[in-house]
Order: C-alpha cells, then sequence, then structure tokens
C-alpha cells in the first residue's frame, strides 16, 4: 500500500500520496480577516442557497399545494415524511425537533457532498467539518436526554462519549476513500479516459446518499434511547385479607 501511495504516475508527476494530502490539506484562503479552508467556501455558498431555496418554497410554493399533489410536492412530501417517519420510529416520545435536525442535517451533508459535481470542494474532505457534524448531532442527543430524563438522561448520553468521534470518522472515512479510488483510476492512463467522470459522479452520489443516511439514522436512534420515558417503579401494596391471614397464622 505504501509503495502504492509513493509510486510516480509518472515522470515528474506528484505521487498519489502527495496528491491526496494536498486533496486533503490544501492550503487556506482569506476570508476576510481569516485564513480558513476551501471547503468553507463551499459550505457558505450550499449554506446560503439551501436558506434562500426554502425561503422560497415556504413563500411561493407551499401556499399553493393541492389535495391531490404534483410532481414538485409529491417529492417534497416524501422527503419530508421519510425524516418525520425515522424520527417518529426511532423516538416515539419526543420526536418532533428531531425530525427537523435530521432533515436539516441530511439536506446538508447530500448537497455539500454533490456540490463536488459541479466544481465545489467537497466539505466533508475537511476532517473539522466532519467533527462539527458530529459533536452537534452528539449535542442534540445529550440535550434532548436532559431535557427528558434530567440527570440520567444526560449520564445515559455521557456513556457513549466515543460516539460524535465514531460519527466523525464515518464521514471523513468514506469521503476519503472515494477520493482515494478516483485517485487511482486517474493514475492509470488507459483508465482515465472517460472513465474517471462516471466512477467520481457514481461515488459522490452514493456518498451522499450513504452518508445522509447514515448520520440521520444514528442520530434518531440514540436520540430515542436517551428520550425514552423511566417509569418508576411502585411499591406493591399488601392486601387486608393478605395481612389479617398473615397475623393469624403466627403463633
Amino acid at each position: 500500500m505504501f509503495n502504492l501511495l509513493s509510486a510516480q504516475t509518472s515522470e515528474g508527476e506528484a505521487t498519489l500520496g502527495e496528491k491526496l494530502t494536498e486533496a486533503i490539506f490544501p492550503a487556506d484562503k482569506q476570508f476576510l480577516w481569516f485564513d480558513v479552508n476551501p471547503s468553507f467556501y463551499t459550505s457558505l455558498f450550499v449554506t446560503g442557497f439551501l436558506i434562500l431555496l426554502a425561503v422560497i418554497i415556504r413563500i411561493f410554493i407551499v401556499p399553493r399545494f393541492k389535495t391531490v399533489p404534483g410532481k414538485f410536492q409529491a417529492c417534497l412530501e416524501k422527503i419530508v415524511e421519510f425524516f418525520s417517519g425515522m424520527a417518529k420510529e426511532n423516538s416515539p416520545h419526543k420526536n418532533k425537533f428531531l425530525g427537523a435536525y435530521i432533515f436539516t442535517a441530511g439536506i446538508y451533508i447530500f448537497c455539500v457532498t454533490i456540490a463536488e459535481i459541479i466544481g465545489f470542494r467537497a466539505v466533508l474532505v475537511d476532517l473539522n467539518a466532519c467533527l462539527v457534524l458530529g459533536c452537534m448531532s452528539y449535542g442534540v442527543i445529550l440535550v434532548g436526554g436532559i431535557i427528558t430524563n434530567k440527570a440520567k438522561g444526560g449520564l445515559s448520553t455521557l456513556k457513549d462519549f466515543s460516539l460524535p468521534i465514531s460519527m466523525t470518522f464515518r464521514l471523513f472515512g468514506s469521503m476519503l476513500s472515494g477520493l482515494l479510488v478516483t485517485e487511482l483510476v486517474y493514475m492509470f492512463k488507459f483508465l482515465s479516459i472517460g472513465l474517471p467522470v462516471i466512477v467520481g459522479v457514481i461515488f459522490t452520489l452514493l456518498h451522499a446518499l450513504i452518508q445522509a443516511y447514515i448520520l440521520t439514522i444514528l442520530t434518531s436512534i440514540f436520540y430515542g434511547e436517551v428520550t425514552e420515558p423511566h417509569s418508576k417503579k411502585k411499591k406493591k401494596k399488601k392486601d387486608a385479607s393478605e395481612g389479617d391471614f398473615l397475623s393469624d397464622t403466627k403463633v
């Protein structure tokens, strides 16, 4: 594996390891007075686009919804029902905020991933972006547990302290594997005509769908576990007749 990473693609060209290093740790770009990762611009663009799209849909499209939905309305309802159903299934007691959160997180992950197809840098190639998503999901789970079960819910969530780390590296590892496969295809000249485009698009779409699903399903499952209400154990009351019987049988 190390020989493969250090192998030269051709004379004078960078090795695969150098290409991956450059892709994962690119040079920072200036934003106002700060140096930021280039992925920040993709995230900023996608976030602004999603907010604008949500405002347009809410103001101009939602009021025109019909009892018999059209194609766009049916598609939109299916997406909302999917995340709402996931929240209700995994967290039947507290799911209103959960449904809104996993919907937002899922759409965001999908959009910042497929943005790579139109020439933007993938956001989840940046480990910091994956870490933020993992910690945010863990924070939602923790707050939900505390609100529902107070100290017990908080302690139950804190026991899974490795959860944000596992979520982070699931997202980052998936994107890194796709990047590695694409670069390997580019290394071989007889495969570098046309095939990298097909491989890149397929891997990008698969990663967008799979990673959005994995993060949302994990968040909803753990959220459902910590928000499950704990029933108080009731003390059994002795029957009066049973007490009289026991008193009569004493010697």
